[in-house]
């Protein structure tokens, strides 16, 4: 399971957690303008927009698992599975299959407003990478400076969903979400106001009692919750570094901690990476589960008018600094 989730100060910021057992092999990868990216019904995309994030690349494709453009643009996919539903191929319709639809998206379109009117067209087919890939469930936050949507390739279609909190966990699906955050409208970051009884005089006997009731576990919904309260109600200076860094505490709030979240053959759920893009300057930051260091690259120090993909791959062992 994951969570994605925005932060704006001065620049905007873009990321997620992975949460799974294992790892494909995950690199920083940035993609130049030129290098050509194929469709399976669709013509070859010889010339896009420059895009940086964390992938899997599989016979020279980077299987992007989120990723910022040189616009700002950022896009994440996330586990949604039992509700999401891929079709056979439609004519009339810009068919895309699930691997491909965040290249397809950030290759093309500069802000929201474009990728609302390029996913109309679109119908998500029911085919996977080779044979030895399982068909990713997935639902995705689509994200600029100003707005953030949800898309949601279900039975009935591709839903489009405006997202106000600028967070996304799996299931269930996202206008359920949002409408148990109203579970929680008495959540706040201020001292709580005595409504229990009139004439009891209940007094606070520590800090931070108004967001009792903010849930703890590891589930989708309760990771919402927490995700969007801590988001929403964030406060950084404007710097680079103060900015990185509380976007880090904010998904810190959902990590995944080998142990708690037990699968089968004595496997664990943990969070494999953090990231976090500044999307409005192209820097991509993560951490792993065994290196909390920040940890980042510069797409603009990289030649994007090659045709060839820059790789990095993910520093896991931790980097402790001794001081003495």
């Amino acid at each position: 399971m994951c969570t994605a989730a925005t932060y704006q100060t001065k620049d905007f910021y873009f990321g997620r957690t992975l949460d799974y057992d294992f790892s494909y092999g995950d690199e920083v990868v940035v993609t130049p303008r030129n290098y050509p990216f194929h469709f399976i019904e669709k013509e070859t995309i010889n010339n896009h927009f420059a895009m940086i994030g964390m992938s899997c690349v599989m016979e020279g494709y980077p299987l992007y698992y989120d990723a910022v453009n040189e616009k700002g643009l950022g896009m994440a996919g996330l586990n949604f599975v039992g509700n999401a539903f891929y079709k056979k191929s439609q004519k009339e319709k810009d068919n895309i299959a699930q691997f491909e639809f965040i290249p397809w998206v950030l290759c093309q379109c500069a802000n929201v407003r474009e990728a609302r009117v390029l996913i109309e067209k679109v119908n998500m087919l029911n085919v996977s990478f080779n044979e030895k890939l399982p068909l990713a469930q997935l639902h995705y936050m689509i994200s600029d400076k100003n707005e953030s949507i949800t898309v949601e390739p279900v039975k009935e279609g591709i839903k489009v969903y405006d997202n106000p909190v600028g967070v996304l966990t799996n299931n269930p699906p996202f206008d359920i979400q949002m409408l148990m955050l109203s579970n929680y409208m008495n959540l706040s970051a201020k001292p709580p106001e005595n409504r229990f009884a009139k004439g009891l005089s209940l007094e606070e006997y520590g800090r931070g009692m108004g967001a009792i009731g903010l849930p703890g576990d590891l589930s989708s919904q309760s990771r919402f919750v927490r995700a969007a309260f801590v988001k929403m109600n964030s406060a950084s200076g404007d710097g680079e570094a103060e900015s990185v860094s509380q976007f880090f505490h904010i998904l810190n709030s959902v990590d995944q901690q080998r142990g708690c979240c037990e699968l089968e053959n004595g496997k664990y759920e943990i969070t494999i990476y953090t990231s976090c893009c500044n999307a409005s300057r192209g820097i991509y930051y993560y951490t792993s589960y065994d290196n909390h260091q920040i940890t980042g690259v510069n797409m603009h120090k990289e030649d994007l008018e090659s045709s060839k993909l820059i790789r990095y791959q993910v520093i896991k062992e931790e980097q402790i600094h001794m001081q003495n």
